[in-house]
């Protein structure tokens, strides 16, 4: 095993440590002891960029890549492969990240902290990938509701959208949270973050490899904007938190927010105003929403409080509503979407049956 280069603010490797294929998460800090960047020649020279493990419990990217490796132990890869395993630390303790740490996936380009030393390592393995010209880049990770497997991306152009269909119909465009690997990527090339259902599922893991192995062996991405039948498209408006500090529970005890027990089973539903999330514990209290446009506008008032209830004001369909405290606390409640077309432009289910 031949470290390319010593000075790097991640390990850099060329080829696999022993016993990393069969490794799992939790135990691969004993075989990488900090983030780790993989360069592994494949027949074409233009890499696959992937990045896994950026949060510590979405383990499925890494079952996934240890998959496709094991299959082409033997015969080598069609196409290059840049791997970058990353929160070891958080993997050896099953959390998304540790109480000292930054996120992994919010220090890359257009991050709020540019000066963390996350963020110059983020830096280092952009740089590193933009001189080997890649040719797509992945980001895969796990959620704690219950969601559909989907695609998500910062470029409604041809090509970004023809990677996300690889994996899934379902394709969401997003601004923020910034700091994202996939939104630094999509400066270089085509590039996605896929989302795998909960972690430690077998069918999560075989989607993930199917996308790796899909992406190794094509020659070029389509150019020409898929068909609407074939696609949903949906845009992130709106990013919903507990206001820090705030108290809040999923099965009744009382908190300034009681959530609904079963709120994680909304997601992707197309709900109507006055859907209900629940009820406030605290007359004042108010739910967070953020802007999901990418710019500091003022949200849309997507929450109505009136007799005590948390009630949509307006229609929209969330994504990864939990009832993970820990997830809600380090990340958000969920994510508001609506509908659009390529042209980016909203639209009614209704209108998308006509087209």
């Amino acid at each position: 095993m031949r470290r390319t280069v010593t000075d790097a603010p991640c390990a850099l490797l060329d080829r696999l440590p022993d016993g990393f294929l069969d490794c799992p998460a939790n135990r691969l800090k004993d075989i990488l002891p900090r983030p780790t960047l993989f360069d592994l020649r494949g027949r074409d020279p233009q890499p696959l960029f992937v990045s896994t493990l950026l949060h510590g419990n979405e383990t499925s990217g890494l079952a996934a890549v240890q998959e496709i490796l094991r299959r082409h132990a033997a015969r080598g890869l069609n196409r290059s492969l840049i791997l970058f395993i990353g929160n070891v630390d958080a993997a050896a303790a099953n959390v998304r990240t540790l109480p000292s740490q930054r996120d992994f996936n919010r220090v890359w380009r257009g991050t709020a902290v540019p000066d963390d030393p996350l963020a110059h390592m983020a830096r280092w393995i952009y740089a590193y990938v933009e001189k080997r010209r890649a040719f797509a880049a992945v980001d895969i990770h796990n959620n704690t509701g219950f969601n559909p497997h989907y695609s998500c991306i910062t470029r409604l152009e041809p090509k970004y959208v023809a990677l996300a269909q690889l994996f899934s119909r379902i394709v969401v465009h997003f601004q923020r949270p910034r700091g994202t690997c996939a939104a630094a990527f999509a400066e270089l090339c085509p590039a996605i973050t896929v989302e795998c259902g909960k972690s430690g599922a077998d069918v999560g893991v075989a989607h993930a490899a199917e996308l790796l192995e899909a992406c190794l062996s094509i020659a070029e991405l389509p150019d020409h904007a898929p068909a609407p039948q074939d696609i949903e498209l949906l845009r992130t408006c709106a990013i919903v938190k507990p206001p820090a500090g705030a108290s809040f529970s999923f099965d009744g005890t009382p908190a300034d927010f009681v959530f609904r027990p079963d709120i994680d089973h909304l997601n992707f539903s197309e709900l109507g105003a006055g859907a209900s999330f629940g009820a406030l514990g605290h007359e004042d209290a108010r739910l967070e929403v953020l802007s999901g446009d990418g710019f500091d506008t003022q949200p849309i008032n997507y929450f109505d409080y009136a007799g005590g209830e948390i009630r949509l004001a307006r229609p929209a369909i969330p994504a990864m509503l939990t009832v993970d405290r820990r997830a809600v606390q380090q990340d958000c409640l969920c994510y508001l979407m609506h509908r659009i077309g390529m042209d980016g432009l909203g639209y009614s289910r209704t209108d998308a049956n006509a087209r």
